[in-house]
């Protein structure tokens, strides 16, 4: 996809975020299942190495939603490797407020969200050090576009983690059109390598 900032009201601005949003979901949702594992199975690649790296105790990710990377099975396999290790699921909280991390293993309690989306229901929240985020359309500064709700932002905004942005390529904009209170990723992970973000 080939978008640019317009030189335009903010009523423009918010018609070209959704259009993005919209085309790098509808082109995520495309691709099949088979072709989706394959993406995701080269992205695990390139996060196994970034990961380790940065070595967090505390690792955030997000349940599967619409078509988004499956890292259910890379993230067992990163809980694998170290006992002190700790995975976590977001909890929503409420509209309008920062969410909220809890413990998450293979086999914990979990319950849908209003959105349908499993967290844990059982278990103090903690913090993660580091937090891999869903992109739909993102661009190399690291800025990205979710679901309009602006969850993440505030999230990040709070608990200030390393945040890594996981998606596929489809998804990848020239920009976001950011706004004040979009908070960028730190680095960017796709089925095409790692890539800390660029600031300008």
């Amino acid at each position: 996809m080939s978008f640019s900032a317009p030189a335009s009201p903010a009523a423009d601005v918010d018609h070209t975020r959704r259009s993005m949003r919209d085309q790098a979901l509808a082109a995520r949702q495309a691709l099949s299942g088979e072709h989706r594992a394959a993406l995701t199975e080269r992205l695990a690649g390139h996060l196994d190495g970034l990961v380790a790296c940065l070595a967090p105790a505390v690792l955030g990710f997000c349940w599967p939603y619409r078509a988004e990377p499956d890292l259910r099975g890379w993230v067992v396999r990163w809980l694998a490797g170290g006992g002190a290790r700790i995975a976590a699921l977001p909890v929503v909280i409420g509209r309008g407020q920062a969410m909220a991390f809890r413990p998450w293993t293979p086999d914990c309690a979990m319950q849908p969200d209003r959105h349908g989306i499993p967290h844990p229901v059982e278990g103090g929240f903690v913090v993660p050090d580091v937090v891999l985020v869903p992109l739909n359309a993102f661009d190399a500064e690291g800025f990205r576009l979710g679901y309009g709700g602006g969850y993440f932002d505030r999230t990040l905004a709070r608990m200030r983690p390393l945040a890594v942005g996981v998606g596929f390529e489809v998804g990848r904009v020239a920009s976001v059109c950011p706004q004040p209170h979009d908070v960028p990723m730190d680095w960017i992970v796709t089925e095409a390598g790692a890539a800390r973000a660029i600031r300008r």
